[in-house]
């Protein structure tokens, strides 16, 4: 069968390659053949994808699904279904992972699956199943389907042993020829290819919908099977940096520092980074110079809050003396350090999110990410909105950091955004940060993709 997966086209700034569809093609493409199509990257707008898909012919039409992307995946199916109604569609990814059965019920019969959770075995048991004619769909795992008229699904799946999928289909992905507009802005070297080293996680932060996507239990691949995984970019695809993009690479401490210690030894000069963040009760001092040696010059740190109040509704088990603590023990490292918060979450006032602002100043951070609260589906705090009735108004189209889609009552989205706004100005606006980030800058081209970024973030509506 013919195989066309497909990242959302959106006008995010985020071009970097998708992991999830990478591990899907893997495990497919020795069976059928597969096309990864990123319309960010290739700047696929709904208006040119119909053509794509005429050129491929595809049997089996894959999509991505974020929140944000609901919108552009209606109009994406509804063109493969024009193409011919024969075509097989199915969306994975987080949103269906939290709302499967709502989105089957929100596409109807121009979605005929979608998985809930991992699909690197559902999806290529679901191939199998109809290409042979069978149509047996009650041991597949994370599937859901239609049948007689009702929507049926099935439990997800949670493969312990993650040395068992194979390694992301880098060929089909090529990494070397992605633009310097990496997750966290600025790097080191280049190019750079995102890794996933765990998946699931155990923390009950309210904001979060991870634990009902990936499972609660933290999950490791092997360090020989990320070492192989590493070299093969490295020596086979020019690779410089690798940034680690889940979660809690260093929730298992003996795991990381022993991963750090053999990568250590291959000497492959790489430097890296962990845009997505670590958990700061899960760092310490030997880990930090271990990370510093092997070539990690910046930590991300979900710091959320100025407010000890917010953080405790947060449920981030964080104080504020705790978050200044791990911050200088980084610092002391030598070892730089980039900041997100979160502006507008259930509950916060003005005063709170001003907290917040004045906290980010007094923290020895490099760079800070101010977004405005997103109520995920599959979140606590979405759950809590929803039987409030207080997510009548979003607009799933904006569904971005940038936009306040969702505002807590006492806030306007333009006050909130002018909030967000004064936060980026009190942050950056300083001699210090301008001249260090202004030192970061590794190419002209690199300067016009921040201006562009930072220009975005702050007119966007």
């Amino acid at each position: 069968m013919r195989v066309l997966l497909v990242k959302p086209y959106s006008k995010s700034d985020h071009i970097q390659p998708s992991l999830g569809l990478g591990y899907l093609a893997a495990a497919v493409r020795g069976a059928h053949e597969v096309k990864i199509l990123d319309c960010i990257k290739e700047r696929i707008t709904p208006d040119k994808l119909g053509n794509v898909i005429k050129s491929f012919k595809p049997d089996v039409f894959g999509l991505q699904c974020y929140t944000f992307d609901l919108n552009f995946v209606d109009h994406a199916l509804g063109l493969a279904k024009a193409y011919d109604k024969g075509v097989v569609t199915v969306v994975g990814g987080p949103h269906p992972s939290a709302a499967a059965v709502d989105m089957m019920k929100r596409f109807g019969d121009e979605l005929d699956y979608s998985f809930a959770g991992e699909a690197e075995v559902g999806f290529l048991e679901l191939l199998s199943s109809l290409e042979s004619g069978k149509r047996e769909f009650d041991a597949i795992p994370g599937l859901v389907w239609r049948e007689n008229g009702s929507v049926r699904s099935n439990p997800k799946s949670v493969l312990e042993d993650l040395d068992s999928f194979a390694m992301p289909a880098w060929d089909l992905i090529a990494p070397e020829t992605y633009p310097e507009s990496q997750h966290g802005a600025f790097f080191k070297q280049f190019p750079i290819a995102p890794i996933m080293v765990t998946r699931g996680c155990p923390f009950p932060c309210t904001f979060c919908a991870g634990g009902v996507i990936a499972g609660k239990r933290v999950r490791r691949r092997s360090i020989d099977n990320v070492l192989k995984e590493l070299t093969y970019l490295n020596k086979e695809r020019g690779i410089k940096e690798f940034h680690v993009v889940d979660d809690n690479f260093t929730m298992d401490m003996a795991y990381a520092k022993e991963f750090l210690r053999r990568l250590k030894t291959l000497n492959l000069g790489m430097t890296w980074a962990v845009p997505n963040g670590v958990r700061m009760d899960a760092l310490d001092e030997e880990l930090l110079a271990l990370m510093k040696e092997t070539g990690l010059y910046i930590i991300s740190l979900g710091i959320e809050s100025g407010s000890d109040r917010v953080l405790k509704d947060m449920k981030k088990h964080l104080t504020i003396s705790k978050i200044k603590e791990c911050v200088g023990m980084i610092n002391r490292a030598g070892i730089d350090v980039s900041g997100f918060f979160i502006l507008g979450f259930p509950g916060e006032t003005v005063e709170s999110i001003k907290d917040t602002i004045k906290f980010s100043r007094e923290l020895k951070l490099v760079r800070a990410n101010f977004f405005t609260y997103l109520p995920f589906p599959g979140s606590e705090s979405y759950e809590k909105l929803k039987i409030a009735n207080e997510l009548e108004g979003i607009d799933w189209d904006r569904f971005y950091f940038m936009t306040a889609s969702y505002t807590p009552k006492g806030l306007t989205r333009k006050s909130l955004r002018s909030l967000q706004r004064l936060a980026f100005a009190k942050f950056y606006l300083r001699p210090r940060i301008i001249l260090y980030n202004l030192k970061s800058i590794q190419s002209l081209r690199h300067f016009w993709f921040l201006i562009g970024r930072f220009f975005r973030w702050i007119v966007s509506s």
